[in-house]
């Protein structure tokens, strides 16, 4: 396989530079005003007690909450009217059986915000997020009551880490509810028991000449093509343009998370990683021009990565926007270009696609979020459930630090003045999917030697 991560190199693509294409990709939802609340932070309660989180970057949470216990938080700020997403990250051993939290502005009996419905989630520590929303608001800052209840009275039946606010964002559905459609829920149960095995691996101690930089990788080669799209158009076959598929080869439109993970076959090492990940093909004159070599990144654009999660299984996401037409003239971000000896030495007659020396080869490099609302596993959108964290922190609606994936694909090609085509129309328009399905055990274990640790790791997963 062409040595990929070398032409990257020559390119000197700094890590600011992948900064500005993130920032350029950020959706509406990634724009919306957010605040979180801890909650210990409260200027007033009844029955609550304060104790540590025991999970990495938690901090403290309120506990032995009941029937009746309230909360009080003065100067949330709401920001303006309108749609209202409201998070909560609890935990419940289920002792107290099934609840809900109130949330109210002014008084204990003032409006309710929202109301958060709370089923066990496997242990006062087994913590999931939860999302409501409140379709109106008063705006500015206000005082909101977090008031709980429960049929079983005096039981405690949940454990509360912090609140969060995000005035603009998407709506969103109570996790485990009905909800809006296209909204996936996370399984607590079997999310939960991959974090616990996850928590529970050992960190295998970087050699003293390690590369600190957080990276793992999946190099892969092209599998298949198809004008099916598992994530945007589920169960349709044909619907939408050619994409070319990577990874998983039973990749399909009924393609689900569970469906990887029962077909073995994949083009991508380590052969741990059945995920699926696919592009809009691309064309040279009507003739498809498939990717001669793929790296798949999984890496860190935070500040600090401790604290980052693997991807439960059948997450799924896109980076790019398919319906983006515009010019990309040399300087454009998010725009292929040359990597190699003699590098670009043109561009084509519309100045859209750049002419690459022969010795050099075509490329694209593709960023996606990495940080997640930690509640869904896909939105409506395929884009709100994440968001890019262009300051280098995750939090607000989206709290939980996982890997950042960018694909870096080389083309054997290096055009012509008539330029190269793409089936979801021009250069603009590329973009990519990922649905994630990895052996636990390989990615918790790339995740936290790798990324956690911040120790360059090679595609088997060692240093």
């Amino acid at each position: 396989m062409p040595n990929v991560r070398g032409l990257i190199a020559a390119t000197g693509v700094a890590a600011a530079a992948l900064l500005v294409v993130a920032a350029a990709m950020v959706t509406t939802a990634d724009a919306a005003t957010a605040v979180t609340v801890q909650a210990e932070a409260f200027n007033a309660q009844s029955g609550a007690q304060v104790e540590n989180t025991v999970d990495a970057g938690g901090g403290q949470n309120v506990a032995f909450l009941a029937d009746g216990d309230w909360l009080r938080y003065d100067g949330v700020d709401l920001g303006a009217a309108g749609a209202l997403s409201i998070g909560a990250r609890v935990a419940s051993a289920g002792t107290g059986g099934t609840g809900s939290i109130e949330l109210r502005t002014g008084s204990l009996t003032g409006p309710v915000l929202a109301q958060i419905t709370v089923a066990p989630t496997g242990g006062w520590q087994s913590w999931v997020t939860l999302t409501a929303t409140a379709a109106s608001h008063p705006a500015g800052a206000q005082t909101v009551f977090a008031v709980l209840r429960n049929s079983t009275g005096g039981r405690d039946f949940v454990n509360i880490n912090w609140f969060s606010f995000t005035n603009g964002a998407t709506a969103t559905p109570t996790a485990g509810g009905t909800g809006a459609a296209g909204w996936v829920n996370v399984d607590p149960a079997r999310w939960n028991a991959q974090l616990a095995e996850f928590n529970a691996m050992p960190m295998d101690p970087a050699p003293a000449n390690a590369v600190r930089v957080s990276e793992f990788n999946a190099s892969c080669t092209y599998s298949h093509s198809l004008k099916d799209d598992p994530i945007v158009f589920p169960g349709l076959p044909g619907a939408s343009h050619m994409h070319s598929f990577l990874g998983n080869h039973s990749t399909n439109a009924g393609t689900t998370g569970d469906t990887l993970l029962a077909n073995a076959g994949t083009s991508c090492a380590p052969a741990p990683d059945l995920s699926a990940y696919w592009v809009p093909t691309l064309y040279e004159h009507g003739v498809a021009v498939e990717p001669k070599a793929v790296v798949v990144y999984y890496g860190s654009r935070l500040a600090d990565p401790a604290g980052t999660v693997p991807f439960p299984q059948g997450f799924r996401m896109i980076a790019g926007d398919a319906k983006l037409q515009q010019a990309t003239p040399a300087g454009s971000v998010n725009q292929f270009y040359c990597a190699g000896p003699g590098g670009e030495i043109g561009r084509s007659a519309d100045g859209n696609w750049p002419l690459c020396a022969p010795t050099a080869s075509l490329l694209f490099q593709l960023v996606f979020p990495d940080c997640w609302d930690g509640a869904h596993l896909d939105s409506p959108d395929h884009k709100s459930h994440v968001a890019y964290s262009y300051t280098g922190t995750c939090g607000g609606a989206y709290p939980v630090k996982i890997p950042s994936i960018s694909f870096v694909l080389a083309y054997p090609a290096s055009g012509t003045a008539d330029g190269f085509t793409l089936s979801s129309g021009m250069a603009s328009s590329f973009h990519g999917d990922a649905f994630l399905a990895w052996d636990n055990a390989a990615q918790g274990h790339r995740v936290k030697n790798c990324i956690v640790q911040k120790a360059k790791c090679n595609t088997a997963g060692t240093f």
